[in-house]
């Protein structure tokens, strides 16, 4: 069983947290714009310290895991899917267990480099792909997003890169 914790997390920020989808801070022409497809480096690096904060806040402090497993019924011969919810916040803590920092790291390197706009943009607004253009469409952040789902599962989930504190 593997911990899909910190690749739901990852996911459902670099979606939410993406400079232009909901909002961008700062703006272009204002402190504060919603839904423009624009982006900016000030707005990535902004946003990259929001994201930074709450990953941080869910996997490092609220420790939020998930775990999945596929399980057949013997009586029945069907195939049905756990969820299993491990823990989201421990209670008591009897050891004093080091952070795992790996997760951390890798989605705000990702966050960045995959923020569309920035350094690409797949697909482009006149070609498939567009090089440091500062937009972003919502097909864009659709294929970023799964660009960054496919990456983060690599490195997490099939090579496994854990950076621990001590």
């Amino acid at each position: 069983m593997f911990n899909w914790g910190s690749i739901v997390v990852t996911v459902m920020l670099f979606v939410l947290l993406t400079p232009g989808l909901l909002f961008q801070v700062p703006g272009r022409s204002r402190c504060i714009e919603f839904g423009n497809f624009q982006t900016s480096a000030a707005a990535i690096v902004v946003h990259s310290l929001l994201y930074f904060g709450l990953v941080c806040l869910f996997l490092i402090a609220v420790k939020v895991h998930f775990y999945i497993e596929v399980k057949q019924c013997l009586l029945s011969n069907t195939i049905y899917i756990c969820v299993i919810i491990c823990e989201i916040a421990r209670k008591k803590i009897k050891y004093r267990s080091m952070a795992d920092w790996g997760p951390v790291v890798i989605a705000v390197v990702l966050f960045v480099l995959l923020s569309p706009g920035l350094l690409f943009q797949v697909p482009g607004r006149n070609k498939v792909v567009e090089f440091g253009n500062m937009h972003t469409s919502g097909v864009s952040i659709l294929v970023h997003t799964i660009i960054f789902f496919g990456l983060i599962t690599i490195f997490l989930i099939a090579i496994g890169v854990h950076i621990n504190t001590g």
